[in-house]
């Protein structure tokens, strides 16, 4: 038997002498602080997600009408020429 196999047995086994109720094990308020803390920094950085990408499409959005300023202008200059 290798040992991998062996692993889930002996835990199987450990947890059969235990003498405690499967339905009353919690994870406790270390568990639900530890997630709360998980939610809070997925939201935070959902948020500076959608910042930083809202950021980048403006400034797309503000070269673009640069740009077609700046062609205009110059259509404008030889067209004077």
């Amino acid at each position: 038997m290798s040992l991998l196999s062996s692993i889930p047995f002996s835990l199987a086994v450990a947890a059969a002498d235990e003498d405690f109720d499967v339905d009353s094990v919690t994870p406790g308020v270390i568990g639900f602080i530890a997630t709360f803390a998980v939610i809070a920094l997925v939201v935070l950085l959902a948020i500076d997600m959608v910042r930083r990408v809202r950021r980048t499409q403006y400034r797309s959005e503000i070269n673009q009408l640069l740009d077609a300023e700046e062609a205009a202008k110059k259509g404008e200059d030889s067209a004077s020429q």
